[in-house]
């Protein structure tokens, strides 16, 4: 269980922990291209996903039978406990800023020197796509990411004709699987906020690595929330649960709760947290 206390706002993350996994963290895009999927199978990709002029709206690969993990663990003695034993931080540390895909910036905490090994997850990235920035076609394979848009927009296209958009408040769970190729850009903004938001990579179990590429599009009108009695805490509840609200489900196939919670000055909150998940904020 953690406690909370007169924060603004905070992002708690939880997830299983898996005791054999790759841990291996790809920072070149080009390199991880070439090597997942070999240099001119990338090149034939990529020229293809730019020229096809025969591509769907769909914001989700063909759907099949969920394949996934029960996002909250069956009978766990942690969530229903009277006095659960309060867990220490471990770790305190600054996100490394740098520059990523074409002309983006992004604050690099989890797959840094200062957090490695931190199954099951693999990167976390607070991201900034400037005019003319994004991410153009790269892969992934073997794991999944979560991106959480913040303000502004980014459009989503990959190499089998799919292709979506996400704005404020929404999310989008990707499971690579097999493989995939995709670009996330940014799209115009009327406003013009910019376009920010936080890309969390998860690894997926052994079993699964070689499943079939999927998404999910979450919306912001689809995310349940709770309200402390005292109006002071409220929290987006966009996978797991807390306090007797719970998330959709399947929205990942590695469970991963993932709170965004809002503390106004004298609020506190105490989160459950399920036995053996690694955790952060």
């Amino acid at each position: 269980m953690k406690t909370l206390i007169a924060l603004s706002s905070i992002i708690c993350i939880i997830a299983l922990a898996y005791t054999a996994i790759d841990q291996t963290i790809i920072t070149d895009y080009y390199q991880h291209m070439r090597s997942v999927f070999g240099k001119n199978t990338i090149n034939n990709i990529s020229k293809t996903l730019r020229t096809n002029s025969t591509r769907t709206a769909s914001t989700m690969a063909p759907s099949s039978t969920f394949a996934g993990l029960p996002v909250i663990p069956p009978n766990d003695p942690s969530l229903t406990a009277s006095s659960p034993k309060a867990r220490g931080i471990q770790k305190v540390f600054e996100a490394i800023e740098q520059s990523e895909g074409a002309g983006a910036t992004v604050r690099r905490s989890i797959g840094t020197p200062k957090l490695r090994n931190f199954s099951p997850f693999l990167m976390l990235d607070h991201f900034t796509i400037g005019e003319g920035a994004g991410f153009p076609d790269h892969p992934h394979r073997g794991q999944e990411t979560i991106t959480y848009l913040l303000s502004g927009g980014v459009e989503h296209e990959d190499f089998a004709g799919h292709r979506g958009l996400i704005e404020a408040g929404d999310l989008q769970f990707m499971t690579a699987g097999r493989g995939i190729v995709h670009a996330e850009m940014p799209a115009k903004s009327v406003d013009g906020s910019p376009n920010v938001g936080m890309q969390l990579w998860v690894d997926l179990p052994k079993d699964l690595k070689a499943c079939e590429p999927r998404y999910r599009d979450l919306k912001s009108t689809e995310i349940p929330a709770y309200n402390s009695p005292d109006g002071k805490v409220t929290v987006k509840v966009i996978s797991g649960q807390t306090h007797g609200v719970d998330s959709l489900q399947e929205l990942a196939y590695t469970p991963v709760w993932l709170l965004d919670i809002t503390i106004r000055s004298g609020g506190s909150i105490e989160q459950p947290l399920p036995a053996g998940w690694n955790s952060f904020a």
